[in-house]
């Protein structure tokens, strides 16, 4: 993992992230599952610009909504899966345009093609919606909370 040294806070920090990602994905389930989304739960996915644990955190919510959501194994594997690399890279270039352009694009292109693949729903009108529900997630509530959090940090000096 990016970070060196495991905290109680940064602990809390995976657990909160994972918590309020398979909430939010569940109390808004009717809009986070199939080729017509807006999981607003995605809108946490700009976190690991300021907490590298978020990655992990991302992940386990990620999983944890999934187990329960409508596509079974596929979406369990390989929608964790890309919800995980879309944090990593959000990571990595977190002083980038790349880093809010990750969770849109994996996610538009990787679940459409195993949405595609798996039970063949079109794929580029899923890569169309998916991509346009992402970005409702990211741009438009991922980023004032982003703001927000930046703001708060900048102000307690951390």
């Amino acid at each position: 993992m990016p970070w060196k040294k495991i905290t109680t806070i940064s602990i809390a920090r995976i657990g909160i992230i994972a918590a309020l990602y398979a909430a939010v994905t569940f109390l808004l389930s009717a809009i986070s599952f199939g080729p017509l989304q807006v999981r607003a739960a995605e809108a946490l996915t700009l976190l690991p610009i300021l907490y590298p644990e978020a990655i992990l955190g991302l992940f386990l919510g990620c999983l944890i909504a999934n187990l329960l959501g409508p596509f079974g194994a596929v979406d369990i594997v390989f929608g964790s899966l890309t919800t995980l690399a879309a944090a990593i890279v959000t990571y990595h270039f977190r002083h980038s345009i790349i880093a809010y352009l990750s969770p849109i694009l994996l996610n538009a292109f990787i679940v459409s093609l195993y949405l595609y693949a798996f039970f063949r729903i079109p794929y580029w009108p899923t890569v169309l919606t998916i991509g346009i529900g992402q970005s409702i997630a990211v741009l438009a509530l991922g980023v004032p909370i982003l703001r927000l959090l930046k703001a708060r940090q900048d102000r307690l000096g951390n």
